[in-house]
């Protein structure tokens, strides 16, 4: 079964709408955490509009699990990534006006800018992913910039729905997980995965990690954030004779 990342960005949303301090994205890493959650993912935005540097702080020193940290490949970022030295660094494309990440990171049209971040959080010991789309492209330049994984951008897939776009959408996810596996990458895949359409997912084999966020906390309104995150660690058991 693929490990579960539990992305709290959106907790921060709702916190962020009033500028007060609830709910605490600190205290929601804590009960994902006791549903199971395998790791914590937040991604800090150049604009602070949800998670702020005082929550990655405290969330690095509270969080027993894996800490994830989303952002973009720009020298304040970086330089906050090594100092604070989380687990998992994931680099993302990020565009102000977005109201959320609208697709995976060109890495084949920003090879140097990517590579030399790479290379500066590999030499601070931070363990190194590219979040992109499931393009052979994509994969195979990330390898040659010694990435450690690649998290497949899951967003087109998604948003198909049910209509016949979704199962090429999900062809495309497993043939580019079937890649990156090949070539030594770890695969997570992730963005718009719900409890509706994460099983197909699951199933993909070579997928080790999943990174789920706006799902869980919009569930968690109505059950609490442990059973929020109990609900999806039990759809991430694979079933038997998946692909």
């Amino acid at each position: 079964m693929p490990t579960l990342g539990v992305n709290i960005d959106h907790v921060a949303t709702l916190r962020q709408a009033r500028q007060t301090t609830e709910p605490d994205p600190v205290w929601a890493a804590a009960a994902a955490e006791l549903g199971g959650a395998d790791q914590i993912t937040v991604h800090l935005r150049e604009d602070r509009r949800h998670i702020q540097d005082r929550d990655l702080h405290l969330l690095k020193q509270t969080v027993n699990v894996r800490l994830n940290l989303e952002c973009a490949c720009v020298d304040e970022m970086l330089a906050i990534a090594c100092e604070l030295k989380p687990h998992q660094v994931c680099l993302v494309p990020e565009k102000r006006t977005e109201v959320t990440t609208e697709g995976g990171l060109d890495v084949l049209g920003n090879q140097s800018k990517v590579g030399d971040a790479i290379k500066q959080l590999t030499e601070a010991g931070i363990f190194v992913s590219l979040f992109i789309d499931p393009a052979d492209d994509q994969i195979n330049i990330s390898k040659e910039l010694a990435a450690g994984a690649v998290e497949l951008h899951t967003g087109a897939y998604a948003e198909a729905g049910y209509s016949p776009t979704a199962k090429t959408e999900l062809t495309k996810l497993a043939n580019g997980s079937k890649l990156a596996k090949s070539l030594g990458l770890r695969v997570d895949a992730g963005h718009g995965l719900t409890y509706k359409n994460v099983t197909p997912i699951v199933r993909i084999r070579e997928i080790e990690e999943l990174n789920i966020g706006h799902s869980i906390v919009s569930r968690s309104v109505f059950v609490g954030m442990q059973q929020a995150v109990r609900e999806m660690k039990e759809l991430c058991l694979r079933p038997p004779g998946a692909s």
